[in-house]
């Protein structure tokens, strides 16, 4: 058999999204698997032998219709058996009608069900503490009946090299050794989905505050001044445990960093995501635009926790659409205190560092 998952989108996404792979590999193990993804996402893939071919969507696709027609007719010439569109939107679509496969899957929506032979509903609400991100995902392995027990959890695969290259690393900013490290997703992928600065440094100092451990902060080389922002609005006490320059020199090396970590806290996005993949827990402050029921997942009070603005005052988010807070996020991070949940910082760390607040 040969199968096809669509889902052309960010990092975050095409991990979590490779669970679809993962549980297709188990039903069909002899089946070829291929995966189309930005060309930007295949880091996160590296090492993860239920993927045969990865399949890049990249810029001339989107900026030209006729490289978008030679990819389509691409793909068609595979003869695929089976497609499953994770992403679901107008470039897959065309790729999707062009590929001439026997069997089709994606989300119901309205005036593109035509496309596909099963159309999977895309359920509003999360029935576990997956998060929707996780539940959408598997819903579309549904038609399917596999006769498998369905893994929920996305893999990163890290290679021993990456490990002693990691390790290395630490030795050579001479990062304490009996202390526990912990990773600041410091930035979002774009302002509206960054905590304010002042604010996460006050989020690095009840980290340092709390407890005795090394810091790094994840950031990449064009976003140094926002880095250096957070830092030189911390206390002293707190700078004194950040490794400001500690930093990964691509996608590859921050997984490699991200193993030798003990956690990680900040910005919702790829960071944590993959972090979460390599079994690190993990606090997410959400963007006020950006709903929590779909990202924050395998959400247990103990070792994934969140905090959304709308935690703390709901009556910000009445009759307001996403649309219309995505237009408001900066003015409503405004209102998000890090003192709304400086006491759930402390708790998380109490119960995934072992030790006695203080």
């Amino acid at each position: 058999m040969k199968i096809l998952v669509i889902q052309q989108k960010m990092i975050g996404d095409v991990l979590i999204s490779s669970i679809i792979c993962n549980n297709l590999r188990v039903a069909y193990p002899n089946s070829q698997i291929d995966y189309l993804v930005y060309s930007s996402t295949t880091p996160v893939l590296e090492g993860n032998s239920s993927i045969d071919n990865i399949i890049l969507f990249e810029e001339k696709h989107r900026k030209s219709k006729k490289e978008l027609l030679n990819l389509g007719l691409q793909i068609r010439k595979e003869k695929y058996d089976l497609l499953i569109d994770a992403y679901s939107k107008l470039e897959s679509w065309i790729l999707v009608l062009l590929s001439n496969a026997k069997r089709k899957i994606s989300y119901k929506k309205s005036g593109r069900n035509f496309l596909y032979t099963d159309n999977v509903p895309f359920e509003p609400f999360p029935k576990t503490n997956l998060g929707l991100a996780i539940e959408r995902r598997l819903s579309l392995l549904e038609p399917l009946d596999l006769k498998i027990k369905i893994d929920p959890i996305p893999k990163l695969f890290v290679s021993e090299k990456e490990n002693l290259e990691a390790v290395a690393l630490f030795e050579k900013h001479n990062v304490a050794k009996n202390r526990k490290t912990v990773m600041i997703s410091l930035l979002g992928s774009e302002k509206l989905k960054t905590y304010p600065l002042e604010f996460m440094s006050k989020v690095v100092d009840y980290v340092a505050d709390t407890a005795d451990v090394n810091i790094l902060f994840n950031y990449f080389p064009k976003q140094l001044e926002e880095a250096k922002t957070v830092f030189n609005a911390c206390k002293p006490s707190t700078q004194s445990k950040i490794y400001f320059d500690l930093l990964g020199g691509d996608l590859r090396s921050f997984i490699g960093l991200m193993n030798q970590c003990n956690l990680i806290i900040g910005n919702d996005g790829g960071a944590i995501n993959m972090a979460k993949a390599l079994k690190k827990p993990s606090f997410i402050i959400f963007s006020p635009w950006v709903e929590k029921k779909i990202w924050a997942t395998f959400e247990d009070g103990i070792h994934h926790l969140s905090v959304h603005l709308k935690d703390y005052r709901p009556d910000l988010f009445e009759q307001k659409n996403e649309k219309m807070l995505k237009k408001e996020a900066l003015s409503l991070y405004q209102e998000f205190k890090p003192e709304f949940f400086e006491k759930k910082i402390k708790l998380f760390l109490t119960q995934n560092l072992s030790f006695t607040v203080k």
